[in-house]
């Protein structure tokens, strides 16, 4: 019937350790306990109660990271001591008194005893608590119904006297059907300093496969019909305004509606330099006649290709930045109503 009144833990720190990873240490802890004791040797029988305090607990813990095959955080005990500066007890009983005459030795052996027990709680709380707990942790998140992401870790945690970093894989991949990423991810480069608490970074392989995964899944289709252009601009999406173009259209469908099918033949891939970023990115835009009958008639396939550069900033806490949109290049890539001039 051991009884805990009285538990504190004053002082705690965590500090990484460099090529291990992470410090726990405990200082100033203290705790009061109370329960019963009974003894029986020969024909000796005797029972009571007692009180224990427990002063001045300091535990050192270090804590190995890694990572196993899937990705997930591994964490083990690499080293661990406990200190106890004072144990103080107190028998009470029919021959409480004697007991107090040794209570130097007891509590001697007391300190001992509960040093070497906070070493042993301590590497089985981290195998079968931390340790199952951060196995449960997911290392992919639904984003929507067409993509996912994977986050899981590509290599153990590194640590520093000043730092923990972590290399996430923050691929997006096809909810449909995952396939192997053609291409390598760049490696990171982080500040030196360390006047923030938190860094966080992201290659142009976290943006490129997004890209990817949603072209795969057909998500970089868009439609462009008269309904999405606004009345007040004085502009029809029709034959009739396009035969000012290309002629031979009015003859061949007069004065009916039309709409513009962009999609994406490759996924666009954008580059991270120093100096920015750029994006190149190649739409196929395809154009249709609707028909009375509501059927479509494909009339001309364009390719556009556009170059977007932006410089990124950071100022006042607030992401800025600078786009330059370079010129538009047109070439016709098939045509149902004869050559024209793009």
């Amino acid at each position: 019937r051991l009884r805990l009144r009285d538990f504190h833990l004053p002082y705690s720190r965590i500090t990484p350790v460099s090529n291990v990873g992470l410090q726990v240490s405990i200082s100033n802890a203290f705790a009061e306990l109370d329960g019963d004791w009974r003894v029986k040797f020969l024909f000796v029988r005797d029972h009571g109660s007692f009180d224990l305090k427990v002063e001045n607990v300091y535990i050192k813990i270090i804590l190995r990271l890694g990572s196993d095959a899937t990705g997930k955080p591994t964490i083990s005990t690499s080293d661990c001591s406990a200190h106890i500066s004072n144990v103080r007890v107190l028998f009470s009983g029919k021959f409480g008194w004697l007991y107090n005459l040794f209570h130097s030795s007891i509590e001697s052996r007391f300190r001992k005893i509960l040093e070497d027990k906070v070493c042993d709680s301590v590497a089985k709380s981290v195998h079968n608590e931390l340790q199952t707990y951060i196995q449960t942790l997911p290392v992919t998140a639904r984003i929507d119904a067409k993509t996912g992401i994977d986050y899981s870790l590509v290599a153990a945690p590194r640590a520093t006297a000043q730092s923990l970093d972590a290399d996430l894989k923050g691929e997006f991949y096809s909810l449909a059907h995952r396939s192997t990423v053609p291409f390598s991810p760049p490696p990171l480069a982080f500040p030196s300093d360390h006047d923030r608490m938190v860094y966080f970074g992201a290659s142009s392989y976290f943006f490129n496969t997004a890209s990817l995964a949603y072209h795969k899944a057909g998500a970089l289709v868009f439609e462009i019909t008269e309904a999405m252009i606004p009345k007040d601009v004085g502009f029809s999406l029709n034959t009739s305004v396009f035969s000012a173009f290309i002629p031979q259209l009015e003859e061949m469908y007069p004065n009916m509606p039309m709409k513009f099918r962009l999609s994406a033949p490759t996924a666009p891939f954008l580059t991270i330099a120093p100096g920015g970023i750029s994006f190149q990115p190649i739409v196929d835009v395809q154009a249709y006649a609707i028909l009375p009958n509501s059927s479509v008639a494909p009339l001309f396939l364009l390719s556009l290709v556009r170059n977007v550069s932006a410089v990124i900033n950071v100022r006042s806490g607030r992401i800025v930045g600078s786009l330059d949109v370079g010129r538009i290049r047109l070439s016709l890539k098939d045509s149902a109503v004869g050559t024209f001039q793009v």
